[in-house]
């Protein structure tokens, strides 16, 4: 038998939907990290949210037919769990659409994060600017490295629609960087390189998220 680490999801996929729930805590062990960095700076109740994801996904499991879409299938869960919880505090203000508000329309800013660089603030303080659809694409874009058919998925738009939702977030978070950056210099850095800033970003999360725990 392969070790955990050397199965793919497809393969701890089908074991666990056979009953091995070692497998299926593997599964869940391999995406606790990502789908910390997921959530975080979008809800206070990181950890609250993040058990309901799991939770929702087994009930769930038997609704995925390929192992192979675990990973974008735990992140439309996760979503789906993140838009209902802001969905529920902004009840009373009628119906919502969710993903049209940004972390800052809905009233918070919860990151947490200590970002040293005058860099990776300013990306933090856009993303947290721009509406909550477009931060999460352009987030699964440059942290998790998501392919047009698996952002397609989690953001349930037809895959045709994936580089236009991109393009669209790119442009957001290029008029909120302009905005709100600090000095002119950090706004050209940001924009001289945005892919590895913005993928730099994911790992200044990661490790706040260590030092938090």
């Amino acid at each position: 038998m392969h070790e955990v680490s050397e199965r793919t999801d497809e393969e701890l996929f089908e074991a666990w939907r056979g009953g091995d729930a070692a497998a299926g805590t593997a599964l869940f062990e391999r995406y606790f990290d990502p789908l910390y960095r997921f959530l975080r700076g979008k809800v206070l109740a990181v950890d609250d949210l993040l058990q309901q994801t799991f939770l929702a996904c087994v009930k769930r499991k038997d609704a995925l037919r390929d192992g192979a879409k675990f990973r974008s299938y735990m992140f439309t869960v996760a979503r789906h769990e993140l838009f209902e919880h802001w969905r529920q505090r902004k009840k009373r203000a009628g119906d919502v659409d969710v993903g049209e508000l940004s972390i800052k329309d809905l009233g918070t800013s919860p990151s947490g994060v200590v970002a040293r660089q005058a860099e990776h603030r300013l990306l933090l303080r856009a993303l947290q600017s721009i509406p909550l659809d477009l931060q999460i694409a352009l987030e699964l874009h440059y942290w998790e490295g998501m392919t047009g058919p698996e952002l397609a998925e989690v953001l349930e738009i037809p895959e045709g629609t994936v580089r236009s939702r991109l393009r669209r977030a790119q442009e957001a978070l290029e008029a909120a960087m302009t905005e709100l950056a600090e000095d002119p210099e950090s706004l050209a850095s940001t924009r001289a390189d945005l892919d590895k800033w913005a993928a730099s970003l994911a790992r200044v999360v990661h490790e706040g998220k260590r030092a938090a725990g």
